[in-house]
């Protein structure tokens, strides 16, 4: 049934292409693109390719949100974007306001932990995002934001199986300039954000920068808390990020750039809604979704910090050279209660340390009928953490006749990862219409992990000072897995080790109808990165890479100068999926976790972008997604039963008014974004969340002269309640009712969405 969806659907596409062609050809007659009106369709340039191309030229499935577009529709985070890219998950995760899930038709990563590979790779200028933690970018400074779809395993290599994310940053100018702006709206929102650059030596050394101090109220509250003093707002932002910039013009061939940003969220942990009554406390179900109860500090904090250096040389008319280096480092403390309760039921604290430095030299040759880029990429970086799972209630309860404060088991460790890849891809001219994409990537990747795991009966914190009055004793560290600790002093001398290569390859066709219509066909593969298990329990072997087998068949399309029709259908096999399983044992303190490659799944779609000029001043989007989701292998205990955060449909329609007057230019935006019935969880459905619609609308002005501008956003505007994590240790009865699961409670927790909000910006520039 689904190969025939897939047939069908290819089917209807080649008829509506086929019966497209020919009025596109007869436009092509009619006007060249240098008699075209000024106003009309917007010719967006996009690097996805690793070269500057047009939008419609690119034989991939993107969505481009240029800087302009992002200031008028008020978009302040990546999360977002999600709302204007089909088949595309970008929300906060569950216990953080930082922590990014993210999906892209079906292929992803919800498991934040250390070790643990994301299958949506997030770049900024290039430089690759390594974690989610700190990964919900707060947009400063931006150029635009790209959304690859599909896995990009050839250019971009490990880790983009489901797509990519690339958040470009202004380039400078050359000249003084300066913005501030700052904002005022609900639940105490007030930010300032200033740019600029100066001219060191004019035309050739410029230093720019960058400034952001966010805070906004919580939307709900911490009804009980368990320590005293504490700030008991809930998602709450609070929040500042710096850039500085260093951009050196030695000629106009060679660029140099130095950057450097910092971003430290201070922004309370996040307290998860309680959907079902504690069965050990009196904490019931509050009466907003976004109020909660905790027996942990409710401090939290994310810092992290970037370097990077590009150079970027010209060496003739058809031959470039670039190199980009990069240094990153995050840190997270973070407090989860996954209970919910003022009891230490289930409480995780948990501590994020990573760092990981990168090097990439990158060629680009163009010549007539052909364009190839390629270059080699160097990666070293090292995950690390700590969490303590904290089940004191039931510590004390099954073993306080052993003289049990608490029950903790705790799990800390490292995985590290080298790989080195090479890659090269090409676009060569077989005919005056037809051309042909070849491209290849070598990945070679080692790793090694060490994992400490053990139970105490007592409840114990990660720091000394986690809680007030806490003190860590010395050596508190519980006996390890992976490895072997030979001199007692807690590190391991021989973690466990694996190694993988693997060949990626991309094939397509391009056929240009003409210079406004494009069919496009591929093949392409990713994987993502083989791993240990950081929660292990036994002296397990590592689960071996993720694999995305792609096939795609496009059009892009310009009608004109007044419609545009990118479309494309999609078939993807995920295979040799990672999955952890969950194997109770004999007693609270013996909870297995095996990880191993256990399923595979097939997904089916369809994804489709439409602009329409319909006046100089009246525009309208609409973009549609549409997935089909069948599981071809199904060894995970539990049983996967679908894929989470994966809706069969999206929708995003949007209008554009733009109104001059003699005060300067008025642009009006209103959008309504839809998304289909989603779970949570891949392997139930206790937290499963109905479709629902969401309405935005803005309005944005800009003085006569540029300097000024201002603008009013409102958003989520019929106040929608909509899940975007959660947890669900509970059992549920036949008959279905509720029990408790791990922690002797019924902990059915879940994460929302924003609410209704509102907020004004004023700023000026010179």
């Amino acid at each position: 049934m689904r190969n025939n969806l897939f047939n069908k659907s290819l089917c209807a596409l080649a008829v509506t292409s086929a019966l497209l062609s020919a009025p596109a050809a007869m436009a092509q007659d009619q006007a060249s693109a240098e008699n075209k009106k000024e106003a009309g369709l917007e010719k967006i340039q996009v690097t996805a390719r690793k070269t500057t191309e047009s939008l419609q030229e690119v034989p991939v499935s993107i969505t481009s949100i240029g800087a302009m577009e992002l200031s008028e529709k008020g978009i302040e985070t990546l999360t977002e974007i999600q709302q204007f890219a089909p088949n595309t998950t970008l929300q906060t995760s569950r216990g953080t306001n930082s922590t990014l899930t993210a999906f892209i038709r079906g292929v992803g990563q919800q498991d934040p932990l250390w070790g643990y590979e994301p299958g949506v790779g997030i770049y900024i200028d290039d430089v690759y995002v390594a974690r989610p933690q700190g990964a919900v970018l707060d947009l400063l400074d931006v150029e635009r934001i790209e959304v690859l779809r599909g896995p990009q395993g050839t250019l971009y290599g490990k880790n983009t199986i489901g797509g990519a994310v690339k958040y470009v940053t202004k380039p400078m100018s050359g000249d003084t300039q300066f913005t501030a702006r700052g904002t005022v709206g609900s639940y105490n929102q007030r930010d300032v954000k200033l740019t600029g650059q100066i001219p060191l030596v004019d035309d050739t050394l410029f230093v720019g920068f960058g400034y952001a101090d966010l805070n906004r109220d919580g939307y709900g509250e911490y009804l009980v808390s368990a320590l005293d003093g504490q700030d008991k707002e809930n998602y709450n932002k609070d929040l500042t990020a710096s850039r500085l910039t260093l951009e050196y013009h030695a000629s106009d061939d060679l660029f140099m750039r130095l950057a450097w940003d910092k971003t430290k969220d201070k922004s309370n942990a996040k307290g998860g809604y309680r959907l079902l009554p504690s069965l050990l406390t009196d904490a019931g179900v509050p009466d907003s979704v976004y109020d909660s109860y905790t027996s942990l500090p409710t401090w939290n904090l994310v810092e992290l910090e970037g370097l990077s250096l590009t150079v970027d040389w010209t060496v003739n008319d058809n031959l470039g050279l670039k190199y980009v280096g990069s240094k990153r480092d995050s840190y997270s403390p973070t407090n989860i209660d996954f209970d919910n309760t003022q009891l230490d039921i289930f409480d995780v604290p948990a501590v994020y340390d990573d760092n990981n430095t990168t090097h990439e030299i990158q060629a680009t040759y163009r010549t007539e009928g052909m364009s190839l880029v390629g270059g080699v990429y160097l990666y070293d970086g090292e995950s690390c953490g700590q969490f303590e799972a904290i089940l004191g209630f039931l510590g004390r309860f099954a073993y306080g006749g052993l003289g049990a404060d608490g029950l903790t088991r705790e799990v800390s460790g490292c995985n590290n990862s080298e790989s080195q890849a090479a890659y090269v891809q090409g676009s060569f001219d077989l005919t005056d219409k037809l051309s042909m994409t070849l491209g290849a990537r070598y990945t070679k990747e080692d790793k090694d992990a060490s994992v400490f795991n053990g139970v105490l009966l007592t409840n114990v914190y990660p720091e000394s000072g986690w809680i007030p009055g806490y003190e860590r004793p010395a050596g508190q560290l519980v006996p390890m897995v992976l490895g072997t600790d030979t001199n007692g002093d807690g590190v391991l001398d021989a973690p466990k080790k694996a190694d993988w290569s693997r060949f990626t390859p991309r094939v397509g066709l391009e056929y240009q109808v003409n210079s406004d219509f494009m069919w496009f066909a591929s093949y392409a593969q990713g994987f993502k990165s083989g791993t240990f298990n950081p929660r292990a329990t036994i002296n397990e072997p590592a689960a071996d890479p993720e694999v995305v087998d792609s096939f795609e068949l496009g059009i892009k399309s310009d009608w004109g100068n007044d419609f545009r029709a990118n479309v494309t259908l999609f078939q993807l096999k995920h295979k040799d999926r990672q999955y952890i399983g969950i194997l109770p044992g004999e007693d609270a303190t013996d909870l297995q976790q095996l990880l191993g490659n256990v399923a595979e799944n097939t997904v089916s779609g369809i994804e489709g972008e439409f602009t329409y000029v319909a006046t100089d001043a009246l525009t309208f989007d609409l973009a549609l997604g549409y997935t089909n989701v069948s599981i071809d292998k199904n060894d995970a205990i539990p049983p996967l039963i679908g894929l989470a955060s994966t809706p069969k449909y999206t929708m995003n329609l949007a209008a554009n008014y733009v109104l001059s007057t003699d005060l300067g230019d008025f642009v009006f935006n209103a959008n309504y974004y839809y998304r289909d019935d989603y779970r949570l969880f891949e392997t139930s459905d206790l937290l499963y969340q109905d479709g629902y619609g969401m309405l935005n609308a803005s309005v944005a002005w800009e003085s006569t002269d540029g300097n000024w501008f201002g603008s009013l956003h409102m958003k989520n505007i019929t106040d929608e309640e909509y899940l975007v994590g959660g947890y669900d240790f509970v059992v549920q009865n036949a008959d279905g009712s509720y029990g408790p699961g791990l922690g002797g409670d019924q902990t059915l927790i879940g994460y929302y969405g924003d609410p209704r909000t509102v907020h004004l910006t004023v700023g000026y520039r010179f």
